[in-house]
């Protein structure tokens, strides 16, 4: 009888390691981004427990569902203010849980949060570029900027933005004039294939927003 015993508890134990051990791995780090937010104050806290749900739900998304998801999210759960009214200061690139936590941010933060979160739901580094526009605004024109996303690397864009919700590819977006665009791996002019540096060195905004999100578990 025990002999039975041990060998059902062997068998369910090799079963449920199995199992664990065919479940994707995911790209972030669950409890440092947990730690983080509690470092950041109760606001941002609330934030990463709604974002860790959304990032666990849509792993096994294909990247369009992976997309939607991001870029619904943050327009849903995060106000656009200027760094002046969140931040006190006139330019200032917020981390994403810095962004969840005052439930607020500019562009550059919209696109920062939507990029470290489809990084981190697995979509290549390469795919994703953020882009600096020149927007048409009421008439008028105004620095901008938005993320972008290449199925391969000729394809037209897709434009994920926080002005016009609705995920576009660049041809419908004639507002938006690009001028320069980069990831974590390069820099470059317009949406091109023109290199203009090592974006790390030449934005040091982008360098802390980098060191941040790292501490913050999406990497």
């Amino acid at each position: 009888m025990l002999r039975r015993r041990i060998a059902r508890g062997l068998a369910l134990l090799l079963s449920l390691l199995l199992v664990l051990s065919s479940e994707p791995l995911q790209a972030w780090d669950a409890d440092r981004m947990l730690v983080a937010a509690q470092k950041l104050g109760p606001g941002a806290v609330a934030g990463a427990l709604l974002l860790q749900p959304l990032l666990t739900s849509s792993r096994d998304l294909d990247e369009a569902g992976k997309l939607r998801a991001v870029n619904e999210f943050f327009n849903r759960y995060v106000g656009f203010r200027s760094d002046k009214q969140v931040w006190g200061l006139e330019d200032y690139w917020a981390s994403p849980l810095e962004m969840l936590g005052k439930g607020a941010g500019d562009c550059e933060d919209f696109a920062i949060g939507k990029y470290f979160s489809l990084l981190a739901l697995g979509v290549p580094t390469a795919r994703l570029r953020l882009v600096y526009v020149r927007a048409q605004l009421g008439g008028t024109t105004q620095a901008h900027m938005v993320l972008a996303f290449y199925a391969t690397p000729n394809a037209e864009p897709l434009i994920l933005d926080n002005l016009i919700t609705e995920i576009r590819p660049a041809s419908r977006r004639p507002d938006l004039e690009p001028v320069f665009s980069f990831n974590s791996e390069g820099l470059w002019q317009g949406t091109g294939g023109q290199s203009a540096g090592d974006p790390a060195a030449r934005l040091s905004k982008w360098r802390e927003v980098l060191a941040k999100v790292r501490g913050e578990g999406f990497l």
